[in-house]
């Protein structure tokens, strides 16, 4: 059975006095005995009481609020997906609070703790990247609390979730550089625990095993989603005695950590090494070479999330999981050979 937030009457009917009782001793108030106040204090926090900020503050109309998680606020696609959830919560009479984890599990939880005792209706979470303990979200599910995850997600039986086809997108890329002459293929990838990097290195591997490449190991570099980390990896790629002659890359932020290694050991792009990456910023088209790029339509999956989020706080229990396509955007960064226009924008879903 589901856990509900303990409530001033849930209190008060323990305790066999009046809601106003426990409120004022709570409050500490000189009108309640201090024998009736340290039984009130006590058993508040044996049942895990939280007050509500905003409804004591507006008891008559609460805001309607929903609380948002996302690993680093500052990268193009968390942002995009926030402003795809705010779009959609206030079409519905919500506001969104969120809260950066900058990829830590310990602010990740400080937030949800937050978000608990704001009473939010509802959260929207991504996982910070060194998240492996899932108790702080089972702790969500037991207190009857709505929350779905987009992007990097856990615990797919308890929670609806929102994700891209990283694995479709991941084995049309590496297609793609096939198709372009590439062998020797790189993955610069994040951490091996993340159900992304699963999915998008899966994608990768099948691609390789399509196209009977061997698979080498040494190709594979997954680390912490860090600039000076991938940035590092890739340098090692590029020094080995058989270096790789093309680079997929996981995300934004390694995209560019992989693009600078590049430039910064003199290599010609793409005529020594081509490179694709997840990104889904404008950016990649205003880099030289511009950029190729595997584009999450992370608007969208935002407005998803939220869209989830908001069935679930309406009553549906139902557990969904929705897969946004990705787009494959064909620039200069890939291209060892001609292609043809029919190739060069094309919705990766359409190619399975």
């Amino acid at each position: 059975m589901k856990q509900r937030r303990t409530s001033l009457k849930d209190l008060a009917d323990r305790l066999g006095v009046s809601i106003a009782t426990v409120s004022r001793a709570l409050r500490g108030s000189h009108e309640v005995g201090e024998e009736m106040r340290e039984k009130v204090k006590a058993l508040a926090k044996q049942l895990n009481y939280r007050p509500n900020p905003f409804a004591q503050s507006l008891r008559k109309e609460a805001p309607r609020i929903i609380g948002v998680v996302v690993p680093n606020l500052v990268t193009h696609y968390y942002a995009a997906v926030l402003d795809g959830i705010e779009d959609y919560a206030r079409q519905k009479g919500y506001s969104v609070f969120s809260s950066n984890s900058h990829e830590d599990h310990l602010r990740e939880e400080q937030a949800i703790d937050n978000f608990i005792s704001l009473h939010v209706e509802g959260i929207i979470a991504c996982l910070a990247q060194d998240t492996i303990d899932y108790s702080h979200f089972k702790e969500i599910h037991d207190m009857g609390i709505p929350l779905v995850f987009f992007a990097r997600t856990c615990l797919p039986e308890l929670f609806s979730q929102v994700v891209a086809d990283g694995d479709v997108a991941a084995q049309n890329a590496t297609q793609h550089l096939i198709d372009n002459g590439c062998r020797r293929i790189a993955f610069v990838g994040g951490p091996n625990h993340l159900d992304m990097v699963k999915r998008r290195k899966h994608g990768y591997l099948e691609a390789l095993r399509d196209n009977r490449i061997p698979i080498d190991r040494e190709l594979v570099a997954c680390g912490k989603i860090d600039f000076d980390v991938a940035r590092n990896a890739t340098i090692k790629l590029l020094e080995s005695p058989n270096p790789p002659d093309a680079i997929l890359a996981f995300n934004d932020i390694i995209t560019y950590a992989a693009f600078d290694a590049i430039k910064s050991k003199e290599l010609h792009i793409p005529g020594d090494v081509a490179i694709m990456g997840f990104t889904d910023g404008d950016s990649a088209a205003f880099v030289t070479p511009k950029l190729s790029a595997i584009m999450d339509q992370a608007h969208v999956q935002g407005m998803k999330a939220c869209e989830l989020l908001l069935r679930n706080i309406n009553g549906d229990q139902k557990i969904y999981r929705e897969v946004v396509p990705m787009i494959l955007k064909i620039r200069d960064s890939s291209v060892k050979k001609e292609i043809t226009n029919h190739q060069q924008n094309t919705t990766l879903s359409e190619k399975t």
